[in-house]
């Protein structure tokens, strides 16, 4: 059975524009690198371009452990870290992962649904 194609570009541009908190889209592939999307206009990274490499590698690596409990939990629908300056959620998707950072303050139950909508549709 073939995996499901999607638009990464078209799915990144509508997440960036269904909530005004949102800093950043992009999406991961298996190895951390950033295959598409970025820094939403006008915002200041929180940062540097050498830390989000390392960001992305560490990311690419928990996803993957992750996958170790699929059989006994169910496979992840999302994963989401709150921290002090920034709202982090990743998204498994056909092997790469949908990265999405937000203002701290965003609304962490309703955000993952709209992105898990727009992803599905």
């Amino acid at each position: 059975m073939s995996a499901k194609i999607y638009d990464y570009s078209k799915i990144c541009d509508s997440i960036l524009a269904v909530d005004p908190k949102i800093r950043f889209v992009g999406v991961i592939n298996e190895q951390g690198r950033l295959v598409i999307g970025g820094m939403k206009e006008n915002v200041e990274p929180l940062e540097s371009e050498k830390d989000d490499e390392l960001i992305f590698m560490e990311l690419a690596l928990r996803v993957k452990m992750r996958k170790e409990f699929d059989k006994q939990l169910g496979p992840v629908n999302f994963a989401m870290a709150s921290r002090e300056r920034a709202l982090a959620i990743s998204i498994p998707i056909n092997g790469d992962i949908l990265y999405v950072v937000a203002e701290s303050d965003a609304d962490y139950g309703i955000l993952p649904k709209k992105i898990l909508e727009i992803i599905r549709s």
